[in-house]
């Protein structure tokens, strides 16, 4: 019986931390949008989205009703399965990355520790890879379902541009792994309280992996599958009410857990640096309230910056994202791993 109720707390905490981390990953992507237009218009000088309530911070519940309410069409020529499932897949494959993030240190909830993590996989680096690389099929079953060949074409753009750039990125963590020895969420970000930020020791792997990762989102300069002056509007160009919102919701929640998952391998997690936490002689639930607070405020700098590249660097040309990354980015990241080896077999003999 008592083995029962053990299980039962399990799943109640596991569950209302998914609902939790769901919830809070849309909210999040909703007011990025707001965001975007807010910067976009600091930028270019202009006021955005001034409506809506105060200073337009309702303005993103506008938008979510309005696509709510538009009216659905599905193209006679489609194919009506896979026209459906492509947006699902994409905005499943967005949210099943925050499985293995560490969003804290535990929670301490009737004696009994919860940690603030839905799983920590011992190969949570590969599951994130796996979930990732997954993320193609979305947008190219959109395409295709489309049967429209502006969206084909963009779908063949986008899946291509993904499994490249993928390349470039496993690469670079790579030489990251080398310094952890292990591919568990939860211990990279341990191994960087006790030695150090592994930005520190390895910036190039971090610069690839960032790039990697504006090219993964499909973000400027790296959005040709959306390119509107060659396209049209891209591979979604066929969609219209919610199955559009989740393919443009899906594109804010992966960058959202992008910025997560690059504060976490590289920039400490919820660690906050040059600080002892433990010292202070907080509550341990104050601690992982800051802890969490910590991580949002690095995933968020993430977030400024990529709308910030995106109002300002113009778009590439597809010839030249394809050389970027298999004759720029793919030999940089093999140095970057070889030197990273020499350093390593140095420093142990």
């Amino acid at each position: 019986m008592y083995l029962l109720m053990i299980d039962w707390w399990f799943i109640l905490e596991k569950f209302l931390l998914v609902g939790f981390v769901v919830t809070f990953s849309l909210l999040i992507a909703m007011y990025t949008t707001y965001a975007e237009r807010k910067i976009a218009a600091f930028l270019q000088d202009r006021r955005g989205p001034n409506r809506a309530g105060p200073f337009g911070i309702l303005q993103p519940l506008a938008d979510g009703g309005k696509l709510f309410f538009k009216e659905e069409i599905i193209p006679l020529a489609s194919s009506k399965f896979l026209f459906v499932l492509g947006p699902s897949l994409a905005m499943l494959t967005a949210m099943l990355t925050s499985a293995v993030i560490p969003w804290s240190t535990p929670l301490q909830i009737g004696g009994r520790d919860v940690p603030l993590q839905i799983a920590d996989l011992n190969i949570g680096i590969l599951y994130v890879f796996g979930v990732v690389s997954l993320g193609v099929y979305g947008i190219m079953i959109g395409g295709w379902a489309s049967n429209n060949k502006f969206s084909l074409l963009a779908a063949v753009r986008g899946a291509s541009q993904m499994i490249s750039y993928e390349l470039s990125m496993g690469l670079a963590l790579i030489a990251l792994l080398m310094l952890t020895g292990s591919l568990q969420m939860s211990v990279i970000v341990q191994n960087q309280i006790v030695h150090g930020w592994h930005v520190i020791y390895q910036p190039l792997g971090f610069l690839i992996f960032f790039i990697c990762a504006l090219a993964e989102c499909n973000r400027t300069p790296f959005d040709l599958p959306e390119a509107e002056n060659e396209l049209n509007f891209g591979y979604h160009q066929e969609y219209s009410s919610m199955k559009l919102g989740l393919y443009l919701f899906a594109e804010y929640v992966n960058m959202f857990i992008s910025g997560t998952v690059m504060a976490t391998l590289f920039f400490g997690g919820y660690d906050i640096p040059f600080v002892n936490e433990a010292s202070w002689g907080l509550s341990p639930n104050l601690l992982a309230f800051i802890g969490f607070v910590v991580l949002l405020a690095k995933a968020f700098f993430f977030l400024f910056v990529f709308i910030w590249i995106r109002w300002t660097i113009p778009r590439f040309r597809y010839d030249q994202l394809m050389n970027l990354g298999w004759k720029k980015l793919i030999p940089l990241a093999l140095v970057n791993m070889v030197a990273t080896a020499i350093v390593m077999l140095l420093r142990n003999r």
